[in-house]
């Protein structure tokens, strides 16, 4: 697997002088890739779209060719026009792309284990990732966070027959495909029964994004795991979702407060806001089944942003917000290392009586990439005081953090806060006694555009009030300090 992942990835920094980026390329290996394990599982595609035809052009029949074949396959109907949706040649050098196809066919793909295919593919994504760093953590979540709060949560499509699960800002598919891990290795290496095997690769698994790409590499992301799912091109906020319903939602919807500077029209979204993040939690809300459960990555800015209190009112008065974890600084990093990060979970159809907070940030060194990278041991307390009830109605301790970083919070202790979330904190930070240990300029320069965002959220709000000759309501409390 390594060799191959090394081979491929080699071959992309050749790229580069084309103006072919990484994102860009890890999409080229998608179709080809597709193409090429058709054509190993003697799956016919569309005349002129085969491998053989690819493979055997050169020059610029090749590219011509190339162009003319995703052209058609775009047009299919199912996943195989799902993957090649919009998509586009970035080879103008038929020598380059030549090169590639050489070295895909190098590999038998489908005599590869599902795991190492799947591997291959998800490494290529990280390194892309990480590589561009900018824009990346919209869609591409640290695995080890996503398998985390996989295991907390327990997605078991053998719960019952209409078992599903969803991810409404699902990128490159890290929740989804850690789901079906999660149950391979639950099932001893994949032991289902026949109904229960087709059921989970083609009525299970649902997504949605709203760009192209990630949501093509989502498509192959799964494919690659034997899986056929349903992944949506679209707009979550702003386009009122069916009547499909969900058992869990595991997402973490992209970074940023605004949306598209407009309150969505949602006749189901209580509180009219155009954060972006806070009308994911209403969304999410809105998509569970009764009893479902949901974790949702969110940043700080959505704790303790203008009409967050409003939003965690509404959320802690329809679902049980049991679990709060506060990630550790830099838990993004290379992709958005200044941004703060928590996970919210909780159950729908039950008010909230107490919110468990775990705190993994405080007094916990910077994450970086090389030199402290985040490990599964930076969560494992957590996922042990969790417990082991997915809906996290486990026996509780607070004694069962060594370093006390394990709370519960009475409803009417977040009632006192206003409902921001933020501010339910009781470590000391000792870096803030020390000037040798402040924090990196990056996230220092991270928490002051969150807090002006939020200040200029608040004051649009007021000017909209005054435009329109209503009374601008005081604060109930007094705002909180974020750190």
């Amino acid at each position: 697997m390594s060799d191959i992942d090394q081979r491929l990835w080699g071959f992309c920094h050749t790229l580069r002088h084309e103006g072919i980026d990484y994102g860009d390329y890890i999409e080229q290996i998608t179709y080809l890739l597709f193409i090429k394990m058709a054509d190993e599982r003697g799956i016919k595609l569309p005349a002129g779209c085969n491998w053989s035809d690819l493979s055997q052009k050169s020059g610029t029949s090749l590219t011509d060719g190339y162009v003319d074949i995703l052209r058609t396959l775009g047009n299919q109907p199912g996943i195989l026009g799902g993957i090649f949706t919009e998509a586009q040649s970035r080879f103008v050098n038929p020598v380059n792309l030549k090169k590639l196809i050489g070295l895909i066919d190098e590999t038998r793909w489908t005599e590869l284990g599902i795991d190492v295919k799947a591997a291959v593919f998800e490494s290529l994504l990280e390194k892309a990732a990480s590589e561009g760093k900018k824009g990346a953590g919209q869609y591409f979540t640290p695995r080890i966070i996503i398998q985390s709060i996989v295991r907390c949560v327990k997605p078991d499509p053998r719960t019952h027959a209409e078992f599903t699960i969803c991810d409404p800002a699902c990128g490159t598919g890290g929740f989804l495909v850690a789901c079906y891990e999660w149950l391979i290795a639950e099932t001893q290496g994949g032991a289902m029964d026949r109904d229960l095997a087709k059921r989970v690769k083609t009525k299970t698994y649902y997504g949605k994004d709203l760009v192209a790409r990630p949501r093509r590499l989502a498509l192959m992301n799964l494919y690659l795991h034997g899986l056929e799912p349903v992944i949506e091109l679209g707009d979550s906020i702003y386009e009122v979702p069916d009547s499909r319903r969900y058992d869990v939602v595991l997402t973490n919807p992209p970074f940023g407060t605004k949306g598209a500077n407009q309150a969505p029209e949602r006749e189901d979204f209580t509180i009219e806001t155009s954060n972006k993040q806070l009308n994911f939690i209403q969304h999410v809300m809105t998509i569970l089944k009764p009893g479902g459960r949901a974790a949702v990555v969110v940043p700080d800015n959505c704790l303790f942003a203008d009409q967050a209190g409003d939003v965690f009112k509404i959320l802690t008065e329809d679902c049980d917000l049991h679990t709060v974890l506060r990630l550790p600084n830099g838990a993004f990093s290379p992709y958005s290392p200044g941004t703060k990060t928590n996970v919210i979970f909780f159950t729908k159809g039950r008010p909230t009586e107490t919110v468990w907070v775990y705190d993994a940030r405080t007094n916990v060194p910077r994450i970086t990439k090389k030199d402290r990278p985040l490990t599964k041991e930076h969560l494992a307390e957590f996922e042990a005081v969790f417990g082991s009830d997915p809906n996290g109605q486990a026996k509780r301790n607070p004694k069962d953090s060594k370093e006390d970083r394990w709370r519960s919070f009475h409803i009417s202790q977040v009632k006192e806060q206003g409902f921001k979330i933020d501010s339910l904190k009781w470590l000391r930070d000792q870096s803030l006694d020390d000037g040798d240990e402040l924090p990196e300029p990056e996230e220092l320069a991270t928490d002051a555009i969150a807090e002006l965002e939020s200040a200029v959220e608040e004051l649009n709000a007021v000017l909209a009030a005054l435009e329109n000759g209503s009374t601008v309501p005081a604060e109930e409390s007094e705002p909180q300090e974020s750190s």
